[in-house]
């Protein structure tokens, strides 16, 4: 099979095309002609050998950890999902990048999504949907989602204004008509976040999702009346072991996949994204992904 490759740890011209051995299926697992897959911060985090230590990868390693396709291979244990079947999910931490690609967590992409929007939507939707979890029912909450235009945060504001929240959102101000069009209201991140939301929420703010990194948790608690189990964050661990509040981490949940799939049927839940590029411009994807100010999710089609 033709898969995006790196040799060695390093920036974006460690990226190749090239043949590579085709992924087989264990139990438990599908395979996918990939159709698309997303870039996400742990794939350049991986690749440039950030993480190593945490997230160590045999090289040479095939970037992308979730994708959407067609099932083509089934393995033992399987139950529920048939070859033909257009699907979209997660793998490994690599492995996504390539016109094959082995699932261990899956759901069926609803039509009303085109391959662009559910290879954006695998690791955005349980990421943002565990976010959501931690912080308990969501319906009559006011919401604040710190970092609410990227891949996870737009993911984020459609989840919980779909399960009954009111939803502000933080991001620079040219992404303050998207937030809009996602049904939140907008504010600019920052210092003097406290008088700006004061207007936007008279009676208060309830609950608190960081997916920023930014440094605004010990903000973000104060802001909820100084209860860190009333916030959460899919992003900056350390500070959020260190003040109590929820640390949500990325997982292979079908359960969670599935939920993103039926909100997506019902059109309440879109996968949103910024930019799409061919397999060839994968460096040019990478490179503008790790810039960091996209708004909703970068994709590859394969």
């Amino acid at each position: 099979m033709r898969a995006v490759r790196y040799h060695e740890y390093g920036d974006v011209e460690t990226l190749v095309i090239e043949q590579a051995p085709d992924p087989h299926p264990g139990p438990g697992e599908i395979r996918i002609r990939v159709a698309a897959a997303s870039v996400n911060p742990v794939d350049w985090k991986v690749r440039s050998g950030a993480v190593r230590d945490l997230l160590p990868v045999d090289l040479p390693a095939i970037p992308g950890r979730d994708a959407v396709g067609v099932v083509d291979e089934i393995g033992a244990d399987v139950r529920g999902v048939s070859a033909g079947d257009r699907v979209f999910g997660l793998g490994g931490v690599t492995g996504a990048t390539a016109e094959l690609a082995v699932l261990s967590a899956w759901a069926h992409a609803p039509t009303t999504w085109s391959d662009e929007q559910a290879a954006a939507a695998g690791l955005a939707s349980v990421t943002a949907l565990g976010g959501l979890r931690a912080l308990g029912p969501l319906r009559g909450r006011t919401l604040l989602i710190e970092g609410a235009a990227g891949g996870v945060g737009s993911a984020a504001v459609e989840l919980a204004i779909a399960h009954g929240a009111t939803v502000i959102g933080t991001a620079s101000e040219r992404n303050h008509t998207f937030l809009t069009s996602l049904g939140a209201t907008p504010t600019t991140y920052g210092p003097d976040l406290a008088h700006r939301l004061a207007p936007l929420a008279p009676t208060g703010i309830d609950l608190a999702l960081d997916t920023a990194a930014s440094g605004s948790l010990p903000d973000l608690i104060a802001l909820v009346g100084d209860d860190p189990t009333r916030v959460a964050t899919v992003a900056d661990h350390a500070t959020a072991q260190r003040l109590g509040a929820h640390l949500a981490n990325a997982e292979n949940d079908p359960t969670l996949l599935a939920e993103a799939a039926e909100l997506g049927r019902q059109g309440r839940y879109t996968p949103r994204v910024e930019r799409t590029y061919r397999l060839d411009e994968v460096r040019e994807a990478h490179a503008y992904g790790e810039r960091g100010r996209t708004r909703g999710k970068v994709v590859v089609r394969v």
